[in-house]
């Protein structure tokens, strides 16, 4: 199969999705209560599922070609819209958010249909149909109230979820080296966002000196987060993938990198709503929902990549199964002592890990 890399194009989606991620940091910041955190998972979940879409997407039908480029930009400015539509999309800006979605949808199912590889296009004939019907969901909720939109938008992104058990994943072949790139890409695009974080909750502030120990300790502990992925982690899953069978190609890429990195990418969100909140606290406790993000973001980093570990067997997941347990203890420090401690003991967990980690993996085998 020919080797596919990641197209300039396609880092120009990444960019206008990300903006989703800033987005819901917001809400979380200006609605730090269950109830927000409850609608980012939903509208993220949603939407990370068609940013996987466009990811399989572009690995069958490589958007090289004109049209293609000016089907992908429409998709953009429609994921723009849905970003735009955030903050209220539970609101008044709920139609916008699912007439965004639907158009999102039927330009990705009709790209597919331009594939060459036959089985891509049968797949997407049961798959397109499916998406376009849980956006269709997501609109219907724009006109509707309460508990019915709630159940709405729950039910889209239950449907979303569970629809590879009724479509034809396995008509698809991926290519590990494009597929892999591109999600690491994003993650690595999310990492920079919680950065950015830090300097939107600094924004309008004297700069002191704790302030600017506070956010070096937010950039050492983003660090230490891509550190814990980037560190191989990503070719380890690149040859898991080429060496899957036929068969099973496309289920590991749909559980690893579609179903394992909603928590992370979800963690990510979280984390960088606790370090607006916890940023400007130096010297005295978080707030309850600060330092509660801050430990719920690295925990679900982290039990996402375990996830990702056990599926595609790259590498032992309990220590990031102890390292998520270890991420929640440390809410205490932050609500007892202070938002830099907490940060500081984070950023020391997950280097702790990954000390821990190269030492296993560099040990030599007995014979």
């Amino acid at each position: 199969m020919d080797d596919v890399r990641v197209s300039t194009i396609e880092l120009f989606f990444d960019l206008v999705f990300v903006f989703t991620i800033t987005q819901l940091t917001s809400v979380l910041v200006a609605e730090p209560t269950a109830t927000g955190a409850a609608r980012v998972v939903l509208i993220f979940g949603n939407l990370w599922w068609m940013y996987g879409g466009y990811a399989w997407l572009t690995n069958a039908v490589p958007p090289t070609e004109p049209g293609l480029r000016l089907l992908m930009l429409v998709g953009m400015a429609a994921y723009l819209v849905v970003a735009l539509s955030i903050p209220r999309a539970f609101g008044e800006a709920g139609i916008a958010f699912g007439l965004g979605y639907l158009v999102v949808n039927v330009v990705h199912a009709g790209m597919f249909m331009r594939s060459t590889q036959e089985s891509a296009v049968r797949a997407i004939r049961r798959l397109g149909p499916m998406n376009v019907v849980t956006a269709a969901l997501l609109l219907a909720a724009g006109w509707t109230h309460g508990s019915l939109r709630w159940g709405m938008w729950t039910g889209s992104f239950v449907l979303h979820w569970i629809s590879p058990a009724f479509t034809a994943v396995g008509g698809f072949r991926i290519r590990a080296a494009h597929f892999v790139e591109r999600h690491g890409l994003i993650v690595l695009i999310a990492l920079g966002e919680s950065v950015v974080a830090v300097g939107l909750g600094v924004q309008h502030r004297r700069i002191t000196l704790g302030l600017v120990v506070n956010a070096v300790l937010g950039l050492a502990l983003a660090a230490a987060l891509w550190w814990l992925y980037f560190d191989s982690e990503d070719e380890r899953a690149e040859r898991a993938l080429d060496d899957a069978p036929d068969a099973r190609n496309p289920w590991l890429s749909l559980y690893a990198f579609g179903y394992a990195f909603l928590p992370v990418l979800t963690g990510i969100v979280v984390l960088a709503a606790g370090m607006r909140l916890s940023i400007v606290r130096y010297g005295h406790p978080s707030t309850t929902a600060g330092a509660w993000f801050l430990a719920a973001g690295v925990a679900a980093y982290a039990a996402g990549l375990a996830l990702f570990r056990a599926i595609l067997r790259t590498g032992p997941p309990s220590l990031r199964v102890a390292l998520a347990a270890a991420a929640l203890a440390t809410a205490p420090l932050g609500l007892w002592v202070s938002a830099e401690s907490q940060i500081a003991a984070l950023t020391a967990l997950v280097a702790a890990a990954i000390v821990t980690e190269t030492r296993v993996r560099l040990r030599p085998a007995a014979p």
